[in-house]
């Protein structure tokens, strides 16, 4: 390792990652220069990745207080209070870079560490979601990349024991050179039970349990917080190896320690290792911590203390024992086969202290390194210079589709509309067997055992209405998931966030993000909903090429009687159709002009909070008085493809009836926001219109359910449908869009 002189002489805290201002901030901070453990140290704590640098000051922006919070930003992960004693667990968190250069782990690892902040607050996970983004599935790297992730997900929480539920999948070039991958994770947690990452009590033993430390994982959270370049494949030791077998034992000691009232404080070792888990613990307590490195159970021969203390091996974690009890974690831990090692003690000084065989080898200030203690930087914000350009669209020279019914077999076949059961179904999502509605739906619906209520999980996004407009696209994912749990019956009660944007130090990128925050604050203002908490993954950029901003909304609800849910398909024949809310002439951003030109323009669909608000109250409302048999949310597609989902289920044809005021392809294809379909009986349309009328809704009787095939006519013309498709054959081209892609073959 570098001498303190060599460091200086060779700049090499560049190589880190470190700004030349932040190295002599540094300095100035330990009164000397650092030596190569302790730059390593902050390195790692002061990147994007872990210090939040260009969005921490926006988060204030975020109402983060309400009637249901139990614990908001600032911990592992936020908490919600569902009564009886309990409380939901939720956060998403992103391993967009990792999983860029090796899939499978990069997504398997971004599972297991997203459950580890959850069973840290002393919560049992129950459910996990996804939300991806990849280039076209014409591109052999993207199938490649699709199929890495989706079997990484797939492979840890399936043998984790944890189900996934729910997720999103979008296909866009954007992606191409920079693959999404947002985890959101759910648990339960008896609030008696709650636990936090705090180092408290001065004398208390620190405890590294779970997994050996091995070289895997070395600088991860700096690799996470630059662009990714021709050069991925030389960052593949920087991808973790995940193990969901040691996983499961770590749940099950981990929660069985929490119980057993011996353990004040305990922290995943995620991203930057023992060193981010004891500078957080000791920063959230005002306590400093001292540990011998040598006592760390190692797997690999002749680590150096800059190894063992950036290394992010996992299934690990830190703990603070009561002292005196540290023999009895001791055992809970050897019971589940797992180490559980004294490696120090809780101290007074507010220092990170790191030994190796009694000799100091590191010793920083711990807030220093925390989160409080790194800089934030706000860069110049500026418009992209041709914003202007991007939201003109004249379609005056797009004619309308010549034949309706194949424009929709050819939104059904684009694969970010189509059917993810390719996705799903490699995924054990009954597993606990809490799960009442899986993926597929609006929202995915879990019981709460032991009581009648229910959990629906959302999460949601919109890359290209936030390259359009960041600010709608940010609004706009929080007004989404908000109908998908209303559809299905539930009341929102808390967000978390995934901001996933370019180069932060370029303007124009820069007040992407500060849009996107302001959109998503605003949206969640005037819903009443929370924020929890969530993540920032920045410098998602190829080569100077940035991804779409694409921040994404997990969403929690609360059904107070899960056997009331609503589905979101028709059912049988003899159902009045509904379209609440207003379709207007929006087609900026959508598939169908993508499809039609293969352009992402125009202006993003409008957000109107005070319409979505009353939308959801409608849709709350009328599910509440039984009035609504099926919902199902109008967004990515349009209004015909929504009516085309909802027969799927059952494959329930129907016949609507459309009068646009100009083209009709605008009608059927907008993406308008605030828009709910409904089934209903004949005899309950006049109360929910009257529902809807109350609160200023607009609605429109568009049909209703019956045959086999789904039929469109236009108002007041004698001549055939526009369109006239049999149900089954729709549903085979979505349901075969993403596997013939990936098998290379043609629609038939």
């Amino acid at each position: 390792m570098l001498s303190p002189a060599e460091i200086r002489e060779q700049q090499a805290w560049r190589r880190m990652g470190l700004r030349d201002e932040e190295y002599e901030r540094i300095v100035e901070i330990l009164g000397r220069d650092p030596n190569y453990t302790e730059l390593g140290m902050y390195a790692v704590l002061w990147s994007e990745h872990c210090a939040y640098k260009h969005t921490r000051p926006l988060f204030k922006l975020f109402p983060t207080e309400g009637e249901h919070v139990l614990q908001g930003p600032g911990e592992n992960a936020g908490i919600l209070d569902i009564g009886d004693g309990l409380g939901v667990v939720f956060k998403v968190e992103s391993h967009n870079h990792p999983s860029a250069v090796e899939p499978y782990q990069g997504a398997a690892t971004g599972v297991g560490g997203i459950l580890r902040d959850i069973f840290t607050m002393g919560a049992r996970p129950i459910a996990v979601l996804d939300s991806l983004r990849f280039g076209e599935l014409s591109e052999p790297r993207q199938r490649y990349l699709f199929g890495g992730v989706v079997s990484g997900i797939s492979g840890y929480g399936n043998c984790v024991g944890v189900p996934t539920v729910g997720g999103e999948v979008y296909f866009d070039p954007s992606y191409s050179g920079n693959c999404l991958v947002n985890v959101m994770a759910v648990g339960l947690v008896e609030t008696k039970h709650i636990a936090t990452a705090r180092a408290s009590g001065v004398g208390n033993p620190v405890m590294v349990v779970g997994s050996t430390t091995g070289r895997d994982g070395i600088h991860g959270a700096s690799f996470a917080s630059a662009e990714l370049s021709e050069e991925n494949e030389e960052k593949r030791p920087n991808v973790q190896v995940g193990d969901p077998f040691t996983e499961k034992l770590l749940i099950e000691a981990c929660l069985e320690a929490i119980r057993s009232g011996d353990v004040v404080g305990i922290q995943d070792m995620g991203a930057a290792g023992v060193t981010s888990s004891a500078a957080e613990m000791a920063t959230r307590a005002g306590n400093g911590i001292e540990l011998d490195i040598a006592l760390i159970p190692r797997r690999e021969e002749g680590m150096t203390s800059y190894e063992i203390m950036l290394s992010e091996s996992q299934e690990r974690m830190l703990v603070v024992p009561q002292a005196g009890k540290e023999e009895a974690v001791r055992e809970i831990f050897a019971r589940w086969g797992l180490h559980a090692v004294t490696v120090g003690r809780v101290t007074d000084d507010g220092m990170l202290r790191v030994l190796e065989n009694g000799r100091v080898v590191a010793e920083v200030p711990a807030r220093s390194l925390s989160t409080d203690g790194a800089p934030t930087y706000q860069p110049e914000a500026r418009p992209p210079a041709d914003l202007a350009e991007r939201q003109a669209l004249d379609l005056s020279d797009l004619p309308e589709p010549e034949d309706y019914g194949e424009m929709l077999k050819a939104l059904l076949d684009s694969p970010t509309l189509a059917s993810k059961e390719w996705v799903y179904t490699q995924y054990d999502y009954q597993v606990q067997t809490n799960t009442v509605v899986g993926p597929g739906s609006d929202a995915a619906v879990l019981q709460v055992k032991g009581t009648k209520k229910g959990l629906a999980l959302t999460i949601d996004g919109n890359g290209r209405y936030g390259y359009l407009d960041p600010w709608t696209g940010g609004a706009a994912a929080v007004c989404e998931a908000a109908r998908n749990l209303v559809v299905s019956g539930a009341k929102p009660l808390g967000v978390t966030d995934g901001l996933n944007f370019g180069n932060p130090e370029r303007p124009e990128v820069y007040w992407q993000i500060k849009e996107a925050i302001r959109g998503i604050a605003a949206a969640c203002r005037a819903l009443g909903i929370p924020v929890t908490g969530g993540n920032a993954s920045l410098y998602n950029e190829t080569n100077g090429e940035a991804i779409h901003p694409t921040p994404i909304i997990g969403m929690v609800g609360l059904l107070p009687d899960v056997a009331k849910r609503c589905p979101s398909t028709f059912s049988r024949a003899g159902q009045a159709i509904l379209l609440l809310g207003e379709t207007k002439e929006e087609l900026g951003g959508s598939e169908y002009l993508w499809l039609r030109r293969r352009t992402v323009a125009g202006r993003a669909p409008e957000i109107d909070l005070a319409r979505e608000k009353a939308l959801l109250e409608t849709v709350a409302s009328a599910i509440e008085r039984g009035l609504i048999q099926a919902a199902h949310d109008v967004s990515e597609g349009g209004l015909l493809v929504a009516v085309a989902e909802m027969c799927f289920g059952a494959e329930v044809g129907c016949g609507i009836m459309v009068d646009p005021p100009g083209r009709l392809d605008t009608y059927l294809f907008s993406e308008s926001q605030g828009r709910v379909l409904v089934a209903v009986e004949p005899e309950d349309a006049p109360a929910v219109a009257a529902i809807a009328d109350e609160r200023g809704v607009p609605w429109t009787l568009l049909g209703a359910t019956g045959g086999g095939t789904l039929r469109v006519m236009r108002a007041g013309e004698e001549t055939a449908p526009v369109v006239n498709e049999r149900v089954t054959e729709l549903k085979r081209i979505w349901r075969e869009a993403i596997p013939r892609r990936l098998e290379g073959r043609d629609r038939a």
